[in-house]
């Protein structure tokens, strides 16, 4: 690659004769000679040049030859690349034999007059080399530009007469060596994709889009690709993919590098574009939603970089970044789809696991990469087929979790279908709802509706209900039957009072249940849904922009939504309209009661004769009846007895009394034991 310096033995020769050269020609000016005219303007009969001019051309004449060389040499190679004038190369030469050859010191105070100026000097070099020329000074030119020399000035020193020092990465450049800038190392890391993964279809196309784009480019800088959507490792498989086929490596930036000052950023920019130049590479920068907003402060050095830098760049953000100063090419890069990820878990499991593919596929949204690593995994740790779905399915719901496990509460689903007690059609809805869930994916992928439809393929419930009444205990009997992580979420507590920060917090959690379709259950949903006012000032604008928002993630989520509420007839009609299912969770009557009575007290607890009938006339829900229940049996604990029905009904009247209700103190007496 045209990149690379030539590091093998012609590369040496080329610099041992550019040393050579560069002597001759300083002990020629210590000794002040003049320089020959060149021989194409001598007399053909003019007199022999003296020994200090034979040796000066003899050696210009070799070095010309060794600048032939295939592979040329790296000096050659880098004037090339970065376009260095003949006089410019020279002063470079100039400059990196301080650090080769321990003579060139010596011969630059000789030939400065001066025991004190051991170094080489803009002046010292219009002095010794032929087409000097004043722009060389100039920051704009290669030399400084490209940081290839760093001039250090003394006060009250002319420019001209400042020592001139090579930088060390172009030293080592020129000496074959290529490597990254030890000033860039700490910033970048190399962005890396599994060799064993197979890219499917989908992400191949968005490959085959950019690098198209790539290829059309006649901007003087390279178009920035951004890569928009959640899918982190689908975006750094489309930079891998594509910069592979530039054949560059490509690194990934910190953002947190560049917040610093402006001459700090400036310098990491020119860096960075020299660095592009001679390796080469490219670079990926992953901006996440909690790292910059668009309308913050903190941005400005970021879009200075990718305003100014050049080379093959990537951005990975969830949306579109407008005003970057520079064109730019987005894609949107979503993880595979449920066929192709389908099909990575048959190749990965084999042929032999029935049903398992499809069902992993229709509920996880994984990358290739963890489909391999999960798969892996699980084989390692038990070579038993005997099983094996039910552990794929259990590590697929762990790898998911530490996202959301940041984002919302993890309920601990234990209830089961035995243990809630509601009317049989609100029981067959239950039902319904989890079967819906597990059977979406041949719904929708294999017999073709997900095609026909125009919202999202997810399920949404609302159950409504006084508190107690069963809400969250059936949520947690659908995530029990269907194996999945619920979370629960507050969205009293999502809503901020600052101005876009709820649809960040919402895109945040939506973001991270895809991926495992975890259940969501938000509590008190009339917080943010209820009916929407008429808009009289900013706050209410941003107040129905949020509720808007939050209907189309739940439209779009793969996953099961649940919404409880205590005050259905506050919420807005239109949103009720827009949900799968509605369950309404009614006070219990007096039959549900006694069945809640019978089975709330777990099978060990030692329990006395109960009378039933009696307690399921108190007027509890069943979220009360537990907490009594619960109370009972400590107080038989402590009494080292059975719960008895006294003790029970004494629990029952703390409870009513907590809620204010009116008690009559003949319904908790026991008169018979």
């Amino acid at each position: 690659m045209s990149g690379f310096p030539n590091s093998n033995d012609g590369n040496s020769q080329y610099l041992a004769a550019a040393l050579s050269w560069i002597r001759l020609r300083l002990e020629r000016l210590a000794n002040h000679d003049q320089p020959p005219t060149a021989l194409a303007k001598r007399p053909a009969k003019a007199a022999a040049m003296n020994p200090a001019d034979e040796a000066v051309e003899k050696a210009a004449s070799e070095l010309a030859k060794l600048e032939r060389l295939d592979p040329p040499p790296s000096a050659v190679v880098l004037g090339r690349l970065l376009q260095l004038s003949r006089f410019e190369q020279n002063v470079l030469l100039l400059c990196a034999g301080m650090e080769l050859d321990t003579q060139i010191a010596r011969l630059c105070a000789r030939a400065q007059d001066d025991p004190n100026r051991s170094y080489p000097t803009f002046a010292l070099a219009m002095s010794l080399f032929d087409d000097a020329a004043w722009e060389v000074v100039s920051p704009e030119r290669p030399l400084r530009y490209w940081k290839l020399i760093e001039v250090r000035p003394a006060i009250g020193q002319a420019l001209t007469m400042s020592p001139l020092q090579a930088d060390e990465r172009i030293v080592n450049y020129l000496k074959g060596l290529n490597q990254l800038d030890d000033r860039l190392a700490p910033l970048l890391f190399p962005l890396e994709s599994p060799a064993d993964v197979e890219v499917p279809p989908s992400v191949q196309s968005l490959v085959d889009q950019v690098t198209a784009r790539l290829r059309q480019q006649t901007e003087s800088l390279m178009p920035l690709i951004q890569l928009l959507g959640a899918d982190g490792p689908g975006k750094q498989i489309v930079a891998y993919r594509t910069s592979a086929g530039f054949g560059r490596h490509v690194y990934r930036l910190s953002t947190d590098v560049l917040r610093g000052p402006v001459t700090e950023i400036d310098s990491i920019i020119r860096l960075w574009h020299r660095e592009s130049i001679l390796l080469p590479l490219a670079l990926f920068i992953d901006v996440q939603e909690n790292d910059l907003q668009t309308d913050s402060a903190s941005q400005v050095p970021l879009n200075r970089f990718l305003a100014r830098a050049d080379g093959i760049l990537f951005l990975g953000t969830r949306d579109f970044w407008p005003r970057l100063g520079r064109a730019s090419y987005s894609v949107d890069v979503a993880k595979p789809t449920s066929a192709e990820q389908q099909a990575a878990w048959t190749r990965t499991l084999g042929s032999d696991t029935g049903n398992d593919p499809g069902l992993l596929a229709g509920q996880f949204n994984l990358s290739l990469a963890a489909i391999g690593e999960i798969a892996a995994a699980v084989r390692r740790d038990d070579k038993n087929k005997d099983g094996l779905a039910g552990r794929l399915w259990d590590a697929c719901r762990a790898s998911v979790r530490p996202r959301l496990d940041v984002l919302a509460q993890r309920i601990d689903a234990k209830a089961t279908w035995s243990d809630i007690v509601l009317p049989t059609a609100e029981t067959g809805l239950l039902r319904q709802i989890s079967a819906q869930v597990s059977s979406r994916g041949k719904v929708y992928g294999e017999w073709g509706f997900g095609k026909k439809m125009n919202r999202g393929l997810g399920i949404s419930a609302l159950f409504a209900g006084d508190s107690g009444t069963g809400k969250t205990m059936a949520a947690e009997v659908i995530a029990n039957d269907l194996r999945l992580n619920l979370y629960r979420i507050d969205l009293s507590a999502v809503v901020s009072k600052y101005i876009g920060e709820t649809e960040k917090n919402l895109r945040r959690l939506f973001d991270a249940a895809d991926d495992g379709g975890a259940i969501l259950f938000f509590d008190e949903a009339d917080a943010l849904f209820g009916k929407r006012s008429e808009v009289k000032d900013s706050h209410d604008r941003y107040a129905n922009i949020e509720v808007n928002y939050l209907l189309q993630r739940l439209e779009s989520y793969h996953g099961l939504a649940i919404l409880a509420t205590n005050m259905k007839s506050s919420l807005d009609t239109a949103f009720v309209r827009r949900l799968r299912f509605i369950v309404n969770f009614n006070f219990p009557g007096v039959a549900e009661r006694r069945r809640i009575w019978e089975s709330v007290f777990p099978s060990a607890t030692p329990v006395g004769t109960l009378d039933f009938d009696r307690l399921s006339r108190l007027n509890l829900v069943g979220g009360t009846i537990h907490n009594a229940a619960l109370n009972a049996a400590f107080l038989a604990a402590s009494a080292e007895s059975q719960v008895t029905m006294q003790l029970v009904l004494s629990a029952a009247r703390t409870e009513m009394l907590k809620l204010d209700r009116p008690i009559s103190e003949g319904d908790f007496q026991v008169t018979t034991q």
